[in-house]
């Protein structure tokens, strides 16, 4: 697995960039997961409106960022509001050089959204409707790569 350290987030490396496809399957999953509810919001224009447009639970502003912080992940995916720039990193985001983006963990499980109208819309966070089976898996293999790390520190292969 290729790492590279990037101005582009922090904290973290970059795990892997997406390709333009693999990032319009990741909108897709996300909507799917996130935004069944989206009649008249115009994602188009930004998908965290299923948020602001109430149509999806969410917390806002500092309630957000503290369930973020609360968060883990195996990895953390990183998409763009563009929808075509996307990339895992292996540790939760606190920051990026995109104007409008997402954050969340390969199953879904939670998202958080960045947006350019910060403070007065967002940023957002929100629980997958199966939040607690999918946390529970995140975690259990969290703490395989915890096991796998140590052992490769006492030189096991």
């Amino acid at each position: 697995m290729t790492r590279s350290t990037s101005p582009l987030v922090e904290p973290g490396a970059i795990l892997r960039s997406l390709s333009e496809a693999e990032a319009a399957a990741l909108v897709t999953a996300w909507l799917h997961a996130f935004g069944q509810q989206r009649q008249g919001l115009n994602l188009k224009a930004y998908l965290w409106h299923v948020f602001s447009g109430g149509a999806h639970a969410s917390w806002a502003g500092k309630q957000a960022l503290a369930e973020y912080e609360a968060m883990e992940a195996p990895e953390y995916l990183v998409l763009s509001n563009d929808r075509k720039t996307a990339f895992s990193t292996d540790q939760r985001p606190v920051k990026a050089d995109l104007s409008d983006y997402l954050v969340f963990p390969p199953n879904l499980a939670w998202t958080m959204c960045f947006t350019h109208e910060d403070g007065w819309l967002g940023p957002y966070f929100a629980k997958h409707r199966d939040f607690d089976r999918l946390d529970v898996a995140n975690r259990a293999q969290i703490r395989k790569q915890r096991e796998a790390h140590a052992a490769r520190a006492k030189g096991w292969r």
